[in-house]
């Protein structure tokens, strides 16, 4: 039985809507993607196989939206946004519907031309409006995956992944097919800093951590300096930024 065969009929016997839903299956448990009481959003959604999926391991208490160009028939529990993410209104309305999500999934591909590098910079095009719209949506430390083909594009594509998010990593789910050059891109950890690992700051001082290290705050957002004291202002050197704290050092 071939790898298609065997994920379309289970898809059927399990009453998914597309064998694709393994994917996603198959992606959180690789890379930690959703827990209960999440907030799901999932873009390229038709015909809802991920949206399945991603209610099921959300429950009751999380929230899973849809949003698609073609109409996606309903799901128990799950809210479908029928429109172009390339567009302000369909982004108001995913707003709208969310507030802060804490996973943003794309699934989409292009149609394919069987010109490979086209068909691959298209994909790379399609998996970079999909993170701008995660860029948009996540609340801090959100998480975000989206389908790509490889290819000649995909490491500057993981390069703008990887400076927004604590990391990033590829993977290849079983459940694709084994001729497909396909692979999800995941970002772990969305940053949302007032600075950035390079960057000098003056601060102050104003406690001191379990470990010694000097407390200060920037915006809001907790800076750790080590070897400075209490009461100090100082300029330091952002070394490690995550995203709700930066590890610093004084500037020489």
């Amino acid at each position: 039985m071939t790898g298609k065969d065997e994920y379309y009929n289970k898809a059927k016997q399990e009453g998914y809507r597309a064998r694709s839903a393994y994917k996603l299956a198959q992606l959180d448990e690789t890379a930690n993607l959703m827990h209960e009481g999440d907030t799901v959003v999932d873009l390229g959604a038709a015909p809802g196989g991920w949206l399945q999926v991603a209610s099921e391991r959300v429950g009751e208490s999380g929230t899973v939206v849809g949003v698609d160009r073609q109409r996606i028939d309903p799901i128990e529990g799950v809210e479908t946004i029928r429109g172009d993410m390339t567009e302000a209104d369909t982004k108001d309305r995913l707003r709208e519907a969310v507030g802060a999500a804490d996973l943003v999934v794309s699934d989409m591909a292009p149609n394919v031309s069987g010109q490979y590098e086209l068909d691959h910079a298209r994909s790379v095009h399609l998996a970079r409006q999909a993170l701008g719209v995660a860029l948009d949506v996540l609340a801090p430390g959100g998480d975000f995956a989206a389908k790509v083909f490889d290819g000649q594009d995909l490491a500057d594509l993981r390069a703008d992944v990887e400076s927004e998010f604590e990391y990033a990593r590829e993977v290849r789910p079983d459940a694709s097919r084994d001729e497909s050059s396909e692979l999800y891109l995941v970002g772990k950890g969305l940053i949302t800093a007032p600075v950035e690992a390079g960057d000098v700051v003056e601060v102050e001082i104003t406690d001191t951590g379990h470990e010694g290290d000097g407390i200060a705050k920037v915006d809001g957002y907790t800076v750790f300096v080590s070897g400075a004291s209490e009461g100090e202002t100082l300029p330091v050197h952002i070394d490690e930024v995550k995203p709700n704290y930066a590890f610093a050092q004084p500037a020489e």
